[in-house]
């Protein structure tokens, strides 16, 4: 099993939260950086992988709508992939 701890802190504009994405998943140098291209990529984890999110005030104060739209990818790909996991920790 895999844990990953996102901090919204480390996340200050969308190029750095991709950027940021990229390494603590370990995603491929062809990842497009951006919300399509990190579906692709968490929807085919085949093992299983916990996923935290911290401070989410900060992430949210950084990215505004943007942060939504995020969170949204990470709770619907963790709805359609049984291996995965998402949650909030603050």
């Amino acid at each position: 099993m895999k844990n990953i701890i996102l901090d919204g802190n480390k996340m200050t504009s969308i190029k750095q939260t991709h950027k940021y994405i990229k390494e603590q998943f370990n995603f491929p140098s062809y990842y497009g950086e951006n919300l399509d291209a990190l579906w692709d990529l968490l929807s085919t984890i085949s093992s299983q992988t916990d996923i935290e999110l911290n401070n989410l005030n900060i992430l949210n104060e950084n990215l505004n709508e943007y942060a939504e739209n995020l969170l949204d990818i990470f709770y619907e790909v963790s709805e359609e992939n049984n291996k995965l996991s998402f949650k909030i920790i603050n």
